[in-house]
């Protein structure tokens, strides 16, 4: 296969395969509130973690990709020669050329290819299948798992993780089934793949497929976390943090959150904070609090923005200034943060930090009682809202209960360097 054949089925196959993997870290550490100290690793995190996956920086010479894409007739006449002879790379091959072109041309190239043997054909069907990637199909979850089994059985890592990844959720004609996720993670995992090593870790550490047990979960977390992997080096440290599994330790849970905190992990970066604003593990110390904080909410993370806004507010570890606080209030409520939707509704009512604006608080308190969920907290948005309603005019109120109605919530992104 030329050059840019290579590069046209890298791409559609390495474009899903790093969305996949990302989609299969679980989510790290449950953040945590401002008077409530969660036991970071007992809780369970979401089946859909919101990631942020950035693809690493590469040159393209676009010129020559369009022409991989759409080849001269000589070329695809000399790659159906090859590929009736049975040539799997020139029908692998075929069926990236046809795929913008005609669906069961490709289909039935890529199949040629898969029936064969060909891993990479095997594991472009499964996508396609499961993903949705033919006209006028929905998703086939059946016929994916048919073909990323038998990639996985070549050892084809992303099949493994499909294949963990769709037995861990459930899809109509696959059940869950969370013994099956454990055997591929398993195998992946053996590979040396640390977001495989991490799951399984969070399997042991949830009984997800096997029987629950700390000291297995820690084991993998710790394959994972040695060589870097972010996720695992946050939940090690929760473990410690905590005692779960490990006698307490702050000392090692702080050393963990570091190292997750200077690759950039804004999970890390936020843990980090907090143990400042505790002395657990480190001196106290409220500017390298707000220093991790900040790093972390630079990047876009909700419960990073929310906790600087109340340092702001209340000076701590930096000067105190209403203003600023109400700027990370609002990223972070604009995320859906519902402390921080409370704490913005509030300032509008108070007017301070913002011009007093009944709308605007009632708004954010209506959010926020909506958000949080049943507790103290809600029942005290509610009543405050109800309480700013009583001052509102007709026309006030029913514009506040419109923009409630209109608002969506907006997570934040960061963009990448660009390529040098």
């Amino acid at each position: 296969m030329s050059r840019w054949g290579v590069i046209l089925v890298a791409l559609w196959v390495g474009v899903l395969s790093g969305a996949i993997r990302a989609g299969d870290i679980r989510a790290a550490p449950p953040h945590r509130t401002e008077k409530q100290q969660t036991g970071v690793a007992q809780d369970k995190p979401g089946k859909e973690p919101k990631l942020r996956h950035e693809a690493p920086c590469e040159k393209l010479d676009w010129d020559e990709f369009v022409k991989a894409l759409h080849p001269p007739a000589e070329e695809v006449q000399q790659l159906r020669q090859k590929a009736e002879q049975g040539d799997t790379d020139a029908q692998l091959r075929l069926g990236s050329i046809y795929e913008s072109k005609n669906h069961a041309e490709a289909i039935q190239w890529y199949q040629r290819a898969a029936e064969q043997g060909n891993v990479t054909a095997q594991f472009t069907l499964g996508t396609r299948y499961e993903f949705s990637l033919f006209p006028h199909a929905p998703p086939n979850y059946p016929e994916a798992v048919r073909w990323y089994r038998r990639a996985a059985a070549q050892g084809h890592p992303d099949a493994q993780s499909r294949l963990g990844s769709i037995y861990s959720t459930g899809y109509p004609g696959v059940p869950q089934d969370y013994a099956e996720a454990v055997k591929w993670y398993r195998r992946m995992a053996g590979q040396g793949y640390a977001n495989a090593q991490f799951i399984l870790g969070f399997m042991y550490a949830h009984g997800e497929g096997v029987p629950q047990n700390n000291t297995a979960a820690r084991q993998w977390y710790l394959r994972a976390a040695e060589p870097g992997n972010a996720e695992a080096q946050n939940h090690l440290g929760a473990m410690y943090e905590w005692g779960q599994g490990v006698p307490q330790n702050y000392g090692q849970a702080v050393a963990w959150y570091r190292r997750a905190a200077e690759q950039g992990d804004v999970t890390g970066q936020f843990n980090l904070g907090f143990m400042y604003t505790q002395g657990h593990g480190v001196p106290h110390s409220s500017v390298e609090a707000a220093k991790w904080s900040r790093r972390a909410a630079d990047q876009g993370y909700a419960d990073a923005q929310y906790f600087l806004g109340g340092m702001y507010a209340d000076g701590h570890g930096v000067p105190q200034d209403y203003t600023e606080a109400i700027q990370w209030y609002r990223r972070a409520a604009e995320q859906g943060h519902a402390g921080a939707q409370l704490s913005l509704g509030l300032a509008y009512f108070d007017g301070r930090g913002v011009p007093q604006d009944f709308v605007q608080a009632h708004l954010w308190l209506n959010l926020a009682a909506a958000r949080h969920p049943p507790g103290a907290t809600r029942a005290t948005a509610a009543r405050i809202r109800d309480t700013v309603a009583q001052r509102m005019t007709p026309a006030q109120l029913a514009r506040a209960q419109e923009l409630a109605s209109q608002w969506l919530p907006h997570e934040e992104t960061f963009a990448s360097a660009p390529c040098p």
